[in-house]
């Protein structure tokens, strides 16, 4: 399955307590699901990591709850970029939270 944001194509979403390590060089969106729509609530880059518990320790995971209503409705789709640069990478998240505007990406939402 795959969901489009703005251009790009992810894939997912798929429920985040279903995610494990590890995960490298992607652009990643956090959605809250509420019945069959998922609404945009958190983007960023992952380089690399083999910590299970690297979304629960974001500090802005709290937002993400407030969002979703409860953990179990959170889900996560990835944009793999394994060839790109770091740039290449940071240039899409750019993009995406510039014309997608996230909740959970908002100054205040930390």
């Amino acid at each position: 399955m795959t969901i489009q944001l703005l251009h790009y194509e992810f894939l997912g979403p798929v429920a985040l307590d279903n995610w494990g390590p590890p995960m490298e060089k992607v652009v990643y969106a956090i959605l809250a699901r509420e019945e069959d729509l998922f609404h945009l609530a958190y983007i960023d880059v992952c380089e690399n990591t083999d910590e299970p518990s690297f979304f629960v320790s974001n500090t802005t995971f709290k937002c993400w709850i407030d969002k979703a209503g409860s953990e179990k409705n959170l889900y996560l789709a990835i944009l793999p970029m394994f060839d790109s640069d770091t740039k290449g990478r940071r240039h899409v998240y750019d993009s995406l939270v510039s014309a997608l505007n996230p909740p959970c990406n908002r100054k205040d939402a930390q």
